[in-house]
C-alpha cells in the first residue's frame, strides 16, 4: 500500500530524534519500489524520506546504507558532487525506512537536461567519469556484485530467457536482443565501478552544475554502458555526443568503441525487465504500461530500424516459399508420376531454369566393330570345319592385316597352322578383334 507524504513525515520523526517537520511534499522516486517525501523542519533544514514498498526494495536501501558508509571522507572529497548521508532509520516489520540529510539542487526531467547548455553536458560527463573511476576495492570490500564481461553477457541472456517465457515480448525485439547478446565483439570492455541505477531522478542540478548523485542501491562492478542507458533513451544524439566527449576526456581509462551500442541495448531491455517486475508483483498497471511501451518500441524498430545495438548486422529474414503441387498427367495412370513431357514443360517454365531447347544434347557415336565372316555352310565344307572355326579362312584375314601393316608386323602359323599370332604393331591394350588369339580347339 502506498504511503502518503504526511505518513512518511511521522515515520521520520521516529527515525531522527528532535526532528519537527513543518512542511512536507512528495518527492520523485521509483514508484514501483519506493514512497518518498521531502520535509522542512522548524530550523529551515530539509530532509528526504524513502520508504520501501516490498522486501526487495528494503534490501536495496540497506545495501545503499552499507555503500554510503564505505565512502570514506577522503573518497567523497575527490568526487565532483555530494553524496547522501543517512540521518536515521526505522524498521517496521520486514521493511526499513531511511531518512537522509537534504542535498542542494533539484531534479529535472530528461527533456530539461538534454535541452541544457554545453556546460551541463560537461558536468554530467564528469560525474559519470568520476563514478566509473572509483576504486574497485570499494565494491569488493563491501561484498557487492562484480561481473566480468562474459558473466555480465550471460546474466543478460538468462534475463532474456526469463522475459521470453512470459509470451509478451514482441518477436522482433527478442530476435534483435538475442542477436546483440550473442555478438561477442560487442562485449569487449573493461569492467569498472557502476552506479547501476543512474537516471534523471538521481541527479540533483543547480543552475548548470550537478550538485549531488543519489540512489546508490545497485552499486557494482560491471558494464559502464548501464549508466549511459537513460541518456541514449532520450534520442537527443547531439547532447549524448557532447556528454560522451566530456566523459571520455575525464576518464582515466579510454572507453571502448561500442559503449553507446550497449547503452542502447540496456535502454531497450529495461522495458522487458520492467514487465517481468510487474508480473512478479502482480501489478496489472505496470504490466499494461510495459506491454504498451514494448509494442511501441517494436513498431518503431520495424518501421525505422531503431538505434544500432550490434556490431554484426542482423541477418534478414527469408520470405516464405509457396510450393504448389505438380498436376498429374492423365496418361500416368494410378501411379501418380507425371509424364516426362509434362515434367520437362514445367521445368522449362520455372524462372531461372533453362528451357529444353537451350539444354545441350549429348550425341553418342557407336564404336565400329569389324564384321565377322559368316562360317561356311555344313553342305559345302568339311564336316568339322564349322566347329573348328575354319582356320584356313582366318589365316587369310591375318594375311590381309599383314599386307595393310606392311613391314611393321609378321604373321606365322604354329602347331600346324592352327594358332595365329597378330601383328606386332597391335599392342596388348588394343581391344579390337584383330588383337585376339584364336586357338583351334582340335590342337588341344
Amino acid at each position: 500500500m502506498r504511503r502518503k507524504p504526511i505518513e512518511l513525515a511521522a515515520v521520520a520523526t521516529a527515525a531522527v530524534p528532535g526532528l519537527t517537520p513543518t512542511a512536507v511534499s512528495s518527492a520523485p522516486d521509483d514508484p514501483a519500489d519506493f514512497d518518498s517525501a521531502l520535509l522542512l523542519d522548524s530550523e529551515g533544514k530539509q530532509w528526504r524520506v524513502r520508504s520501501p514498498r516490498h522486501a526487495e526494495a528494503s534490501a536495496r536501501l540497506e545495501t545503499e546504507f552499507m555503500v554510503l558508509r564505505a565512502f570514506a571522507p577522503g573518497v567523497r572529497a575527490e568526487l565532483p558532487f555530494l553524496m547522501p548521508t543517512v540521518a536515521g532509520t526505522v524498521r517496521q516489520g520486514a521493511l526499513s525506512t531511511f531518512v537522509y540529510s537534504h542535498l542542494a539542487g533539484t531534479t529535472r526531467s530528461v527533456e530539461e537536461l538534454t535541452a541544457g547548455s554545453e556546460g551541463l553536458a560537461k558536468e554530467i560527463g564528469a560525474a559519470l567519469a568520476a563514478i566509473h573511476d572509483l576504486p574497485q576495492a570499494l565494491v569488493s570490500n563491501a561484498d557487492l556484485p562484480s561481473y566480468t564481461p562474459n558473466e555480465f553477457r550471460q546474466r543478460r541472456l538468462n534475463e532474456l530467457d526469463q522475459a521470453a517465457t512470459t509470451g509478451k515480448i514482441p518477436p522482433v525485439l527478442l530476435r534483435r536482443w538475442e542477436h546483440a547478446l550473442e555478438d561477442v565483439s560487442l562485449w569487449r570492455f573493461n569492467p569498472c565501478v557502476v552506479h547501476g541505477d543512474l537516471h534523471e531522478d538521481n541527479l540533483l542540478v543547480e543552475g548548470e552544475r550537478v550538485t549531488a548523485v543519489t540512489g546508490w542501491t545497485d552499486l557494482r562492478i560491471g558494464d559502464p554502458a548501464d549508466d549511459m542507458a537513460w541518456l541514449v533513451a532520450s534520442n537527443e544524439q547531439s547532447f549524448v555526443d557532447s556528454v560522451l566527449r566530456h566523459y571520455t576526456s575525464s576518464r582515466r581509462d579510454a572507453p571502448d568503441a561500442h559503449l553507446l551500442r550497449r547503452a542502447a541495448l540496456s535502454a531497450e531491455f529495461a522495458l522487458a525487465q520492467y514487465l517481468v517486475k510487474g508480473l512478479a508483483a502482480g501489478d496489472q498497471a505496470m504490466i499494461a504500461e510495459a506491454e504498451d511501451m514494448l509494442a511501441s518500441l517494436a513498431e518503431d524498430i520495424t518501421e525505422h530500424g531503431g538505434q544500432p545495438i550490434s556490431v554484426e548486422p542482423l541477418p534478414q529474414t527469408v520470405p516464405a516459399v509457396h510450393v504448389e503441387p505438380v498436376p498429374q498427367d492423365e496418361n500416368a495412370g494410378t501411379t501418380g508420376v507425371p509424364s516426362a513431357a509434362l515434367a520437362a514443360e514445367q521445368i522449362s517454365g520455372l524462372s531461372g531454369a533453362p528451357s529444353a531447347d537451350a539444354m545441350p544434347s549429348v550425341h553418342v557415336t557407336p564404336i565400329p566393330v569389324d564384321a565377322v565372316p559368316a562360317p561356311p555352310s555344313r553342305e559345302s565344307g568339311a564336316p568339322g570345319n564349322a566347329e573348328r572355326g575354319a582356320p584356313a579362312e582366318r589365316s587369310g584375314e591375318v594375311d590381309a592385316v599383314q599386307e595393310a601393316g606392311g613391314d611393321s608386323g609378321t604373321a606365322h602359323a604354329a602347331d600346324g597352322g592352327n594358332r595365329i599370332t597378330p601383328p606386332a604393331a597391335l599392342s596388348a591394350d588394343d581391344t579390337s578383334t584383330a588383337a585376339l588369339k584364336i586357338v583351334d580347339a582340335k590342337s588341344h
